[in-house]
């Protein structure tokens, strides 16, 4: 059984998840308006994976005799103003996430819940690996800067990120 600060942090952590995923939509089809079909399908693979987390969560606090309490999801920001500028905010808003599971796991650690630690741990090592891609892609184009043809070889190899088999049946 989950304690009410646990259930009702993991409820909040799943308003993060799809918060995050709907950002990531929000960018993917920013990415389409400009004809980077590539970016747009980057985004659109990572928007699929957020909703996965998400779900993730949802199903653990049943698992755990919980109850899932959906919330409001704001808008995102919609304009992207150049691909630097949206994998740059895509690196912020996984810090930002990494910060709430770190959160997340501090509190497990302090109710003394294991389950929930132990859950939790799935997390933070996915966390370690989203903060790297998204920073190493706003590396990748800061160097770039204004070359339209790498910008199109580097459209041609975000095109080619494959989803997860959990991500790919939505």
């Amino acid at each position: 059984m989950l304690s009410d600060k646990i259930q009702t942090a993991l409820n909040t952590q799943i308003n993060v998840e799809f918060s995050s995923a709907y950002e990531y939509l929000a960018l993917s089809a920013c990415f389409e308006s400009l004809s980077l079909k590539g970016f747009a399908h980057w985004m659109r693979v990572q928007y699929q994976e957020e909703r996965v987390h998400a779900i993730k969560i949802y199903d653990f606090i049943h698992a755990r005799n919980g109850r899932v309490a959906l919330q409001r999801i704001e808008a995102p920001h919609a304009a992207c103003n150049s691909p630097l500028e949206a994998f740059t905010r895509a690196y912020e808003n996984e810090k930002k996430v990494s910060a709430k599971i770190d959160a997340l796991v501090e509190l497990a650690a302090t109710e003394r819940d294991h389950a929930t630690y132990a859950f939790l741990q799935w997390f933070v090592n996915e966390q370690v690996e989203e903060e790297r891609i998204t920073y190493e892609i706003a590396q990748k184009l800061e160097l770039l800067g204004d070359a339209q043809s790498a910008l199109f070889l580097m459209d041609r190899e975000l095109a080619g990120r494959a989803a997860d088999k959990d991500e790919a049946e939505d």
